[in-house]
């Protein structure tokens, strides 16, 4: 159509490709170089306590420091920020998850779980500061426009002390918060190698420290945290003579290859027998070491029960009750056999936790139709030689449902084969090391494709 005037021809998509335009504008000034350079580094200060574990690295006063760091730099920030540094700190804590794809032939999908890991962790920093921003902005603002406190457009000053407190108590609380029931997430883990204590009242004076100092821009509140001081013990944490923990190396393909299962038997029978020769009381095995239904092996049953008539046997096997299939741990005690079944089940890896009709899709799809492994009820705990131990295998050790009643002794089962090679055994260890020094547990850990370990009053020392 010819128009008389001089005016532009406009299409059809030029709209859209405004709006477009427009979030894309409004994207990059919330997420500008300096939000992800903060947020990163902000991630980073979290998260190095675990690499430097990695890679044999452990200064109290340098992961002191750098805790300290961390939460100096977040509490102060603005929600971009936050959730910049929840993106990061996602991915830096938990990347590892993604290698388990790998053995279901399903390499596409690493880099998208490696994404999700951060986005997940993303949008909790991010409700975390925008709850914290929202509620101060309703309350200490003057007169403001309600799109105004939602938008954290204010004029209030600088992250004033509510603000600042309120950030506080939302990540003191990030701990009691489990996406599909996985609780490896806990701010306060930063500090269980350090100067500081982890219980959360001292993780609280910590966050009062940091919330004064910002607040008052004065370094003297810091002094606030020597309340929380409790340094980690450096004694050196032996393995009693009488106990030997076993440490295998099993690959996930070997370990389920019916082929190769005769030969790593009579490994595992090896080290019984060696543990025997030494005069041991007591030989633990990883998790699951023998992959099948164990207790419908009548072979294995009975040679393993004629070598507990010489040592005391903790081994990991699967169990079947004729419905369901368990992970369970296998204790051999002279001429008795107890069997503790797992009580928490790792999400996705062995039970799915979303609705059924969706569970059944996901099992289908991603896993053969594989069904769900069953967890038991109750928490074990069995005698050996007169000592209690509380059984735990694997994810289930790393959770605080296992420790109620402040077990004294723990033996924890694990297979890490499905993450290696990665930092998952070290944080799972660093965990480990949480909850002993949180309720004075002394762990045996007996792991396959990483390092085994004693844990006493939070300090390990790998076998």
């Amino acid at each position: 159509m010819i128009s008389g005037r001089n005016e532009p021809i406009m299409l059809p998509c030029s709209a859209p490709i405004g709006i477009l335009l427009s979030k894309l504008k409004n994207f990059r000034r919330h997420f500008s170089t300096f939000v992800l350079t903060r947020g990163l580094m902000t991630a980073l200060l979290g998260s190095a306590f675990i690499y430097l574990d990695h890679w044999g690295i452990s200064f109290l006063w340098l992961n002191s420091i750098l805790g300290l760091g961390c939460l100096y730099l977040l509490l102060p920030s603005d929600k971009a920020v936050w959730a910049s540094a929840g993106f990061f700190t996602g991915i830096f804590w938990f990347w590892w998850i993604a290698l388990s794809f790998n053995h279901y032939h399903m390499p596409w999908a690493v880099p998208l779980v490696v994404i999700v890991m951060g986005l997940l962790y993303a949008i909790l920093f991010w409700a975390i500061a925008f709850l914290s921003e929202y509620l101060s902005c309703r309350v200490q603002c003057f007169t403001p426009k309600s799109s105004d406190a939602l938008y954290g457009r204010c004029e209030a000053s600088p992250p004033a002390l509510f603000t600042l407190s309120l950030k506080a108590l939302g990540l003191w609380g990030l701990s009691y918060i489990h996406p599909f029931g996985f609780d490896w997430f806990k701010p306060e883990l930063i500090f269980v190698e350090s100067c500081f204590g982890i219980e959360k009242w001292q993780f609280a004076i910590i966050l009062a420290g940091i919330v004064l100092t910002l607040w008052k821009k004065q370094y003297a509140y810091l002094l606030i945290l020597l309340f929380a001081w409790q340094p980690l013990s450096t004694a050196k944490t032996t393995l009693p003579k009488d106990i030997d923990i076993v440490t295998t190396h099993t690959t996930v393909e070997n370990k389920w290859n019916k082929t190769l299962q005769p030969e790593q038997f009579s490994m595992l029978f090896a080290a019984i027998d060696k543990a025997i020769d030494e005069n041991k009381s007591l030989v633990i095995l990883p998790e699951s070491v023998f992959p099948l239904f164990l207790n419908r092996s009548a072979s294995l049953m009975d040679a393993l029960r004629k070598k507990a008539e010489h040592i005391s046997i903790v081994t990991g096997g699967l169990y079947w009750d004729g419905k369901t299939p368990r992970n369970s741990t296998y204790i051999f005690t002279h001429n008795t056999i107890q069997i503790a079944n797992k009580v928490l089940l790792v999400p996705f890896g062995e039970s799915n936790p979303l609705p059924d009709f969706l569970s059944d899709w996901v099992n289908k799809v991603f896993y053969d139709g594989a069904v769900d492994y069953k967890a038991d009820n109750h928490v074990t705990d069995y005698k050996i030689d007169g000592n209690t131990y509380r059984n735990a295998i694997c994810f289930e050790a790393t959770s605080e449902k296992l420790y109620k009643g402040r077990p004294k002794k723990m033996i924890v089962l694990s297979n890490n084969g499905w993450f290696t090679p990665s930092i998952e055994p070290t944080l799972q260890k660093l965990l480990l090391q949480y909850y002993s020094r949180k309720y004075g547990t002394t762990i045996y850990h007996a792991v396959n494709m990483s390092s085994s370990c004693i844990i006493r009053n939070g300090q390990a020392q790998k076998l």
